[in-house]
């Protein structure tokens, strides 16, 4: 498996394995489908931030999974923080590509100079906190029924990372 940067001709892929998490998970509190205009603006609007959209690519050349991440609220002062967001194929779950995208994302932002990366992650979804844990993250949050998919009330758990130990400018 490798992990690039993701082009445009990759949208197709992305926005399918998008849709499906929109349609069959609660790893996205969207009930609505996008299209592929939707996400070339959400492309474009990331790497025009300065933010990374990294796939992973199968043996055989298969898209199996993205990422990114983005400011984790939109004010100066957290200029420093990032939130991710990782989705792998239905059909590629549970293979460590969740993993290996992790990985790089928290490289990138490194590399950026960011201090810490966000997790918001429905708190049912113990693999993904599991994973998170393995990789650094602590909880540092639990917001009961603050979200609703399929009939039902979501709670929300947040997690962190620190990716450096430089002083606040």
């Amino acid at each position: 498996m490798i992990v690039r940067a993701a082009v445009e001709p990759d949208l197709p892929v992305i926005l399918e394995i998008y849709n499906d998490a929109v349609l069959n998970t609660t790893a996205i509190w969207n009930e609505t489908q996008v299209d592929l205009d939707n996400r070339k603006a959400w492309l474009q609007d990331r790497l025009s931030k300065g933010f990374p959209v990294l796939i992973s690519v199968d043996d055989a050349g298969q898209i199996t999974g993205y990422a990114s991440f983005g400011d984790w609220r939109a004010f100066d002062g957290y200029r420093h923080t990032v939130e991710h967001s990782v989705y792998v194929h239905k059909d590629a779950r549970g293979g460590g590509i969740g993993k290996t995208l992790m990985l790089a994302l928290i490289d990138k932002a490194r590399e950026l100079g960011k201090h810490v990366m966000v997790a918001g992650i429905e708190s049912g979804n113990e693999a993904s906190i599991r994973l998170h844990e393995k990789l650094g993250f602590q909880t540092v949050g639990h917001l009961p029924e603050v979200g609703t998919k399929f009939g039902k009330w979501l709670d929300l758990t947040f997690m962190q990372i620190t990716l450096d130990k430089a002083a606040a400018r």
